[in-house]
This record gives structure tokens, C-alpha cells and sequence, in this order.
């Protein structure tokens, strides 16, 4: 067993050989941020900033003690797990690298809302049809980074207050949020443009044969400064689906602006489709998401058509699970409606690739959540549900030919970079490979459970300059590297802050 935990076995359905890793657990995860903590107790520390509606404690890592701060975010999606090990590498190799350190400080939120975390159990998915079966998703209102879009200050959850908090302590210049998707493309979104991201961003994923997702509906109508790096627009501009009530500008996200600095959320797929990078002009974009949206209402009303039959023998009041699915099931509507009435925000393959993905995600994941309540209440409607859960993760992978990201492979997607800070003349080059040499020099290294560095990694020779008052001027170039326990594209990349 490596630094991994990487393990061998073949796949259930014959198909392939897949490396049998997990995730680790927030358990996990603060426990390995306690252990860096007490090695270098001069320079690092862990704290509680927070507590989750169930009584979770949320923990922040400091590392360094400038003024000049980095915020990373990882666990705010329950269901993209791969943040959380991402985290711990970049906060090792923060630690081992002290020219990092130098003029910035770095501060990691351990998992934003463990309660997610808790429920969302597939730590090892070796399938689509696996990951879904374990799925969960919050509903929008209880999303730490979302729920801004969609409540009122004074009914904001716990955790976003504890997020919002740090940041108004941090006033961090960059906050890297650390997502991932379950089938696609790797992307990068940012609250403020970063010129010559794209660039490296493309070439690095190419090197890796990941795909950048150059169309993502996530992203529908923002600008894009490249392919696959999209800059949100400004609060109160035209929404491109404006039936979905959870707008970006209104998220988390945007908190940093009040003090200058800027926000970049890095997505990597479990799954990787070649079809949601290609730029090609669609023949009938239009005509497509008409029929798209046909779909959605179709499949999704299968699944209310299961909860309203199983509802009244349903027990108690409605738990996170039945929440979600609900949410999921509402926005199916004006979504449809969107996509039928409203010209494509793009009109190239790759976006009617992105949003036939959204379209079958949607009321899967709500047949998923549906399903594991039925299942613990052992009502007589699961086995149905769970051969629609099969029967359409199946056609997704099917439909999209899904190609599992190797571990080692999509662990970091991550944006390393060179860069001269000012007032300094040369320039520091970033080696994701400086964390294992000095690993190997120390005989009383770290060990940490399901977490490791990466031992495939290559640098980045660009240079900018960083001025804390001039954030877009970070970075100039990002790199991927590949460490794959993590399912980040944004592992060691921040590193050039």
C-alpha cells in the first residue's frame, strides 16, 4: 500500500481494472491537519471557526503568519469528496516549502459542511451506478457557499456564517473553493479574470487527457477569457437560466471583493467525456435543447411519480435526503422552460454536451436521494426506484463514454506556477516534486491516511508579478500536476500565490 492507500481489483462488471482507493473522511482529514499542526506547532495551527447545524465542528488550518492570506475551501459540495485531500497535500507542501510562506499565509478550510459529508457514503465509487447509491447533495437553502443566493441574511446556516467570518478575519487576496463533477470536463471559474490562465490551464489537462469542459452549463452566457476558464459576470446582469434561483454572484464566492481580492473555483471530473470539450458549431443547438428539456421533464416526472405514490407511507417529517431530492425535482420546470424559450447561451457541440449531462444529472440524483430513503424505510417502491437509478446511470455513462480519471491522474489538476513577488528580483519556481524530495530527507516524515504527494508532476518556467493590491495578476501561468487522491485541479497551483 502506498501513500495512497492504493490497492487493486477488478471491477465488479469485468469492464476494467480500477485502482481500489477512498476518499478520506472528514474524520480523517482533521486528523491529518492535527498532525501537521503539531509537527511545526511554531508555524502552524488548527482551530474550531465554526459549528454545523448538527453540532460538527468546522476546522480551519493556518500555516504561516503574514498579513497577505490565501483562503482554500474544500467540502462545500458533499458529494465532490476529493477537495479534502487535495487540501492536505497543498497544506504539506506549503509547510515543506518555505519560500511559499514568504510574504503569504495560508489558511484551509477542512470541510465546510461535514454534515454533507456525513451523509454523502461512497467514499470509493467504482462505478456511476455506485456513486449514485450512496449519493447526496444538499437542497440549495442549506449549501454553505450557495445559500446566500437563495435566503435572507438573517436565515443564512451556520456554516456560511462561519465561511463568511473567516474571510472578514483573512481578507485573504485569493480563495481557491475546491469542486469537482461527477462525469465531463475540468473547468475553472473565477470572480475576476486571470489573463494567461487559459492558456496552460489547456495544455496541462491535455498532457494528462483530461478534458477541458469548454461549454459547461454552469458557466452558460459568462465570459470566457479562454477555453475552459469562464469569469462570472457582475452581480445584477442577465442570468442565462433565469428560472434557477441559486445565482453564483450572490454565493460565497463574491465575499472576497469587499476587500479587494477574487475567488477561483476549480472543477475535475470523476469520469472524463471527450464530447464536452469539442468547439465544433452545433447543427441545430436550439432544436437540441428543446429536446433536452423534453427529456428532463420526462424522466424527472418518473421520479415524482414514485415520491407522490410513496409519500403518504413515508414516516416523520422530511430529512436532508427527501429535502434534496424535492429541490432537485423543483427547478426541473423552469429549467425545461429555459432551455425551450431562451436562445442557447452557446451553440457549439460541447455545450448541448454539457447540458445533456445537467439534464440526466439532475432527476438522477434526485431518483438516487429518493431511493436511499425508501430503502431505509424499506418501502415496498425501492427496488423499482433503484432499476431506474441503474438503467440511467448506465445510459450516462454509455451516452457521454465515460473514462475513469485515473487517481494519480486528476488529483491535483492543479495550477503551479512561477512567479517574482514584488521587490524581489528572481524568480521562484514552483517543483510539485520539492514536497517528496524533502519527505524522503526527513526520517521522521509525515504519514497521513488516504492522502500522499504527487510522483508525477512537472513545473512551470512563466513568470508574473503579485502586488496584494493587483490579485488578477495571479498567476500568470497554472500548471496541472497529478496527484490523484485528490480530485482538485487546484492542488498545488495555488502555491504560486
Amino acid at each position: 500500500m502506498d501513500y495512497c492507500g492504493l490497492r487493486r481489483r477488478a471491477d465488479q462488471t469485468g469492464v476494467s481494472l480500477l485502482p481500489e482507493q477512498r476518499y478520506p473522511s472528514v474524520t480523517e482529514i482533521v486528523s491529518s491537519a492535527r498532525a501537521l499542526a503539531a509537527h511545526r506547532p511554531g508555524l502552524c495551527a488548527l482551530r474550531q471557526v465554526g459549528v454545523s447545524r448538527a453540532g460538527r465542528p468546522l476546522h480551519l488550518l493556518s500555516v504561516g503568519h503574514a498579513t497577505r492570506a490565501v483562503l482554500v475551501v474544500a467540502g462545500a459540495h458533499a458529494n465532490e469528496p476529493t477537495g479534502g485531500s487535495t487540501l492536505l497535500s497543498l497544506a504539506e507542501r506549503v509547510l515543506y516549502e518555505r519560500e511559499l510562506r514568504d510574504g503569504t499565509s495560508w489558511h484551509f478550510l477542512l470541510c465546510a459542511d461535514p454534515d454533507g459529508a456525513a451523509l454523502h457514503v461512497t467514499p470509493a465509487p467504482r462505478t456511476l451506478f455506485d456513486y449514485h447509491l450512496g449519493f447526496f447533495r444538499p437542497a440549495g437553502p442549506e449549501q454553505p457557499e450557495w445559500s446566500p443566493s437563495v435566503l435572507p441574511p438573517d436565515r443564512l446556516p451556520p456554516e456560511t456564517r462561519a465561511l463568511t467570518r473567516v474571510i472578514d478575519e483573512l481578507r485573504p487576496y485569493l480563495q481557491v473553493t475546491l469542486h469537482g463533477t461527477d462525469l465531463g470536463g475540468s473547468w475553472v471559474q473565477l470572480t475576476k479574470d486571470i489573463p494567461g490562465l487559459a492558456e496552460p490551464f489547456a495544455k496541462s489537462a491535455a498532457e494528462l487527457h483530461i478534458p477541458v469542459e469548454t461549454g459547461a452549463s454552469d458557466a452558460a452566457g459568462w465570459p470566457a477569457s479562454g477555453p475552459g476558464v469562464h469569469v462570472m459576470p457582475a452581480p445584477g446582469s442577465n442570468a442565462a437560466y433565469p428560472s434557477m434561483p441559486d445565482d453564483a454572484r450572490h454565493s460565497t464566492w463574491y465575499h472576497t471583493h469587499r476587500y479587494g481580492g477574487l475567488t477561483a473555483v476549480v472543477e475535475v471530473p470523476m469520469w472524463a467525456s471527450d464530447l464536452v470539450d469539442d468547439p465544433a458549431p452545433h447543427p441545430a443547438p436550439a432544436a437540441a435543447l428543446r429536446q433536452l428539456g423534453r427529456r428532463l421533464l420526462r424522466d424527472a416526472l418518473e421520479v415524482e411519480l414514485v415520491l407522490t405514490e410513496a409519500l403518504p407511507r413515508l414516516p416523520g417529517p422530511d430529512g436532508p435526503l427527501l429535502r434534496a431530492a424535492k429541490w432537485a425535482l423543483e427547478l426541473v420546470p423552469g429549467l425545461a422552460g429555459d432551455w425551450a424559450q431562451a436562445p442557447p447561451a452557446d451553440t457549439t457541440m460541447a455545450y448541448v454536451g454539457s447540458v445533456d449531462a445537467f439534464g440526466r444529472r439532475l432527476p438522477l440524483r434526485a431518483a438516487a436521494m429518493l431511493l436511499r430513503v425508501l430503502q431505509e424505510a424499506d418501502d415496498r417502491a425501492a427496488p423499482r426506484l433503484e432499476q431506474l437509478v441503474a438503467a440511467w446511470s448506465d445510459a450516462f455513462a454509455v451516452r457521454f463514454r465515460a473514462r475513469w480519471v485515473p487517481w494519480r491522474t486528476r488529483s491535483n489538476i492543479s495550477p503551479v506556477r512561477s512567479w517574482r513577488r514584488p521587490g524581489t528580483r528572481g524568480t521562484v519556481r514552483r517543483d510539485v516534486r520539492a514536497p517528496e524530495r524533502a519527505r524522503r530527507a526527513r526520517p521522521g516524515q509525515l504519514r497521513r491516511p488516504g492522502v500522499g504527494p504527487s510522483d508525477a508532476c512537472s513545473e512551470s518556467a512563466n513568470t508574473a508579478p503579485v502586488s496584494p493590491s493587483n490579485p488578477q495578476a495571479f498567476p500568470k501561468a497554472w500548471r496541472y500536476s497529478t496527484c490523484r487522491p485528490f480530485h482538485s485541479p487546484c492542488a498545488s497551483a495555488v502555491t504560486g500565490a
